[in-house]
């Protein structure tokens, strides 16, 4: 264990014997540090906050605090953090609240750059990434693979499915599908089409992408006189043998807040 002699560390705090924590780094007597993580300079992680293997702290990072909630009371609720993410400088990451999950979770893998924020309760996956000062507020849940570009502003209780990409800039105040590029102002979000270049990267199917583009045809692109629950339905029967159609329109059919469905054409 390396922990520098200007690192204040809490004696209850469990840090890994291979974990390295930086000058003036800051852990408080709840947090747990998994093996090879390293903690940089003057980073604060407080909170019942647990991290995992592999990690990279960076400098300023708040990591764990209270939750931005106003009927947040002090009670010891949790953040967990997987393996093997970067979490660039100044980034704030909440814990949750006991009228949310209790906590906010993490995945593996996932690059949260500089400057980003991930509110309490929030729920994110697997190899995500987060673009300088990308924001989440309460409650968002973030797919497997989604990449969310600069700027970008999720609205509470959202979702984003997974092998979705959003430009940068884009104020979200609807759950997104998975497997789309979207990209527009809160009032004028777009989808633009399947995300195709990431899914290909990602080692999808060039037929399941087949199949994906003509469910986004069948979904996004129905006539204005079509209900949503029959383009879905249509989709569904004309193709029942591809799971990631199926995960799609499920991700509809489970939605509470409505999804984009507004394309570049319309």
């Amino acid at each position: 264990m390396t922990i520098h002699a200007t690192a204040v560390v809490a004696p209850q705090a469990e840090v890994d014997e291979t974990a390295v924590i930086g000058p003036y780094a800051v852990l408080e007597e709840h947090v747990s540090i998994g093996a090879e993580t390293t903690v940089d300079a003057h980073a604060v992680i407080a909170g019942h906050t647990t991290i995992g293997k592999r990690n990279h702290i960076g400098s300023f990072t708040s990591i764990g605090t209270p939750p931005q909630d106003m009927n947040y009371q002090g009670e010891p609720t949790g953040l967990i953090i997987g393996d093997d993410n970067q979490i660039r400088e100044y980034v704030s990451i909440h814990r949750g609240t006991v009228a949310g999950n209790d906590k906010t979770v993490i995945g593996n893998s996932n690059m949260i750059m500089a400057y980003s924020h991930i509110a309490h309760d929030c729920i994110i996956g697997n190899h995500v990434i987060m673009a300088n000062v990308a924001t989440l507020a309460g409650h968002v849940e973030i797919g497997d693979h989604v990449n969310l570009g600069g700027l970008v502003a999720v609205h509470q209780f959202c979702r984003i499915g997974a092998y979705t990409y959003i430009g940068g800039m884009s104020g979200i105040s609807m759950d997104v599908s998975p497997y789309v590029i979207l990209t527009g102002t809160r009032n004028r979000m777009r989808i633009s089409g399947i995300n195709k270049i990431g899914l290909r990267r990602n080692g999808i199917s060039r037929e399941s992408i087949n199949c994906l583009e003509q469910a986004f045809k069948m979904i996004f692109r129905a006539s204005p006189q079509t209900l949503l629950k029959d383009a879905l339905a249509e989709t569904e029967q004309a193709l029942p043998d591809c799971a990631e159609v199926q995960s799609l329109v499920e991700f509809f059919k489970s939605s509470k807040r409505g999804v984009v469905r507004r394309t570049e054409e319309s």
